[in-house]
């Protein structure tokens, strides 16, 4: 059963949309980016690294890059239980290329909030 189902039945066949949209929300690439640093970790590490991530969204992200693939979910029989996640190979391939982005989104960063500063929507030229 997939935990994101497009409203277009042929968008499982476009890599684009299949792959890169589950792993472009909010938190996917934060979850990747500190299990690649961190290496295996418990659920509360992560969250406490990711700070802002709610438990239950931290909780559906894990969900989410465990079925695609990405994460490994390793559980421990004691009291209580113990949880580990780490990335796999397939998250290990994904983050190769994404190191780009994080140092383009590092290097421009500033750049896009001035770009954004100074944006002033059509509608509100339009009003003028």
């Amino acid at each position: 059963m997939s935990l994101h189902k497009s409203k277009d039945p042929y968008a499982d066949r476009c890599p684009i949309r299949d792959v890169l949209e589950r792993l472009g929300d909010r938190w996917s690439m934060l979850v990747l980016f500190t299990l690649e640093e961190g290496g295996t970790l418990r659920f509360s590490v992560l969250k406490s690294q990711i700070a802002d991530i709610s438990q239950r969204m931290l909780a559906q992200t894990l969900r989410r890059l465990e079925q695609d693939g990405l994460v490994s979910r390793t559980v421990y029989a004691t009291v209580p239980p113990r949880v580990d996640y780490a990335l796999t190979e397939l998250g290990a391939s994904f983050l190769k290329p994404m190191h780009g982005l994080l140092d383009w989104a590092k290097a421009h960063h500033q750049d896009v909030h001035a770009a954004r500063r100074a944006y002033t929507a059509p509608e509100a030229i339009e009003a003028r």
